[in-house]
């Protein structure tokens, strides 16, 4: 049997076929902290299982990502929703990372919704506010491709895609995202740093997501919520607690807000 990480993604396709009944997918989102209680606004949800049952999923490792895997009809189209993902620092390589995205475009989805929980850089963004990712600054050195594999990420993040969203709200912001490899916070000079070089928002996620979601082909949108400001700012210091009870406040709103996008995908 062939191991590679794109032929593990078609098994993990296939698993999923198997288990929802449904032989294609429309849409994939990855529902990030503060973001899983929008996947109830989506569409009826048919089949949800642990996504660990699948090959090639990882058991959830960080607190707000119950790490399952929701079939959902919304309209005419099928929806597929991972409620969590694996993260680079946990330790498990990048292919662990963007398993699911690759999942999701050998399951048929090509369009592929990454949303996260961000920190704040822009002056102008407040706790609680969504800001649409217009493009990105990898700070994890790391790729998920290997080989001689030269993606063009000139429009990393779909314009077309993001003019929707600003039609559902036309008073959505857009900002750059830096992925930092984390677990830890980062520290004001860091944040001075990104700053600097042109970042608005500061993760530690969704950019080798979207590497390989543009590798397999699909357009992307992504999205970030604002659950605290960065380090340094305003002189708190950063809890994840703090993060998660953010993104709970924040739930309905911007949850509605990513059905009516998605809706109109």
């Amino acid at each position: 049997m062939t191991t590679g990480p794109k032929a593990v993604a078609e098994q993990a396709a296939d698993a999923l076929r198997s288990h929802t009944g449904v032989d294609a997918y429309d849409i994939a989102l990855v529902m990030g902290s503060g973001w899983a209680p929008a996947a109830d606004l989506l569409g009826e949800g048919r089949h949800e299982l642990p996504a660990s049952e699948l090959p090639g999923f990882l058991a959830p490792g960080v607190e707000g990502h119950s790490g399952t895997v929701r079939s959902i009809v919304g309209g005419d189209r099928n929806v597929l929703a991972f409620l969590g993902r694996t993260h680079l620092y946990e330790g498990h390589g990048t292919d662990a990372v963007v398993h699911n995205v690759r999942t999701a475009v050998a399951a048929g989805a090509r369009t592929v919704v990454l949303t996260n929980a961000a920190g704040g850089i822009n002056a102008t963004y407040s706790v609680g506010m969504p800001v649409l990712i217009a493009d990105h600054l990898n700070m994890t050195a790391r790729s998920p491709l290997t080989g001689a594999t030269f993606v063009d990420l000139t429009e990393a993040y779909s314009a077309e895609l993001r003019a929707v969203a600003r039609e559902v709200d036309p008073s959505l912001a857009e900002g750059v995202y830096a992925a930092m490899p984390g677990p830890h916070f980062e520290t004001p000079a860091e944040i001075r740093m990104l700053r600097a070089m042109g970042a608005d928002l500061v993760g530690m996620s969704t950019v080798l997501e979207a590497i390989a979601a543009r590798e397999a082909g699909a357009r992307v949108l992504g999205m970030s919520l604002v659950t605290n400001i960065a380090a340094g700012l305003e002189g708190a210091n950063l809890d994840h607690e703090e993060v998660l009870a953010a993104g709970r406040d924040a739930a309905d709103t911007v949850g509605r807000l990513l059905a009516d996008i998605v809706a109109r995908i």
